[in-house]
């Protein structure tokens, strides 16, 4: 196991273990909804796309329900490399890998939920609705612990004393 450095906001580093970041980073996505998946369009440009996360155990793989005939779809099925990002007011994940449409009609099933009607009011049997699998093959978090107020906090503390703000920052390759 090959261990990973991560920064403790004073510019120090500490090791910690691949499947502590690998928790940590799945600790973080749970607490999101919404993200934003980027392709490459055919010219090389890169286009974010928001949808809603379907699962909220993150092991790697993030699922979403996606119309078939999307230009997402498209760009994935040209160039599967796709980044998806995630943040909130004292969190943020970046992540890299690759996405694509997957036929699998039971993992359609299992994700389906009310809020899923409001995009595709014909159902689960909506032959344009697909599901889109994005495999993480790397990961980096920035987290300010103790919420809203801690992070509004360390900045005030930051501006005042000229230290750089307090958070938790890491890579880890998946």
């Amino acid at each position: 196991m090959t261990d990973h450095t991560t920064h403790d906001g004073h510019g120090t580093h500490s090791n910690a273990s691949q499947s502590d970041e690998v928790a940590k980073i799945a600790k973080l996505v749970k607490d999101f909804r919404f993200a934003m998946l980027t392709t490459i369009e055919g010219s090389g440009s890169l286009v974010a796309h928001p949808l809603t996360i379907q699962e909220a155990e993150f092991d790697g793989d993030l699922w979403f329900l996606i119309q078939k005939d999307s230009t997402t779809v498209r760009n994935l099925g040209a160039d599967s490399r796709a980044g998806v990002s995630l943040s909130s007011n004292d969190s943020w994940v970046s992540l890299s890998g690759t996405a694509g449409l997957v036929d699998a009609p039971e993992k359609l099933r299992e994700l389906w939920n009310p809020a899923a009607e409001a995009w595709f009011p014909d159902g689960p049997e909506d032959p344009n609705v697909g599901v889109l699998k994005f495999s993480a093959s790397g990961a980096e978090y920035w987290d300010s612990p103790g919420g809203r107020i801690a992070t509004a906090f360390s900045f005030i503390k930051s501006k005042v004393s000229g230290e750089p703000l307090e958070g938790d920052n890491g890579k880890v390759e998946l």
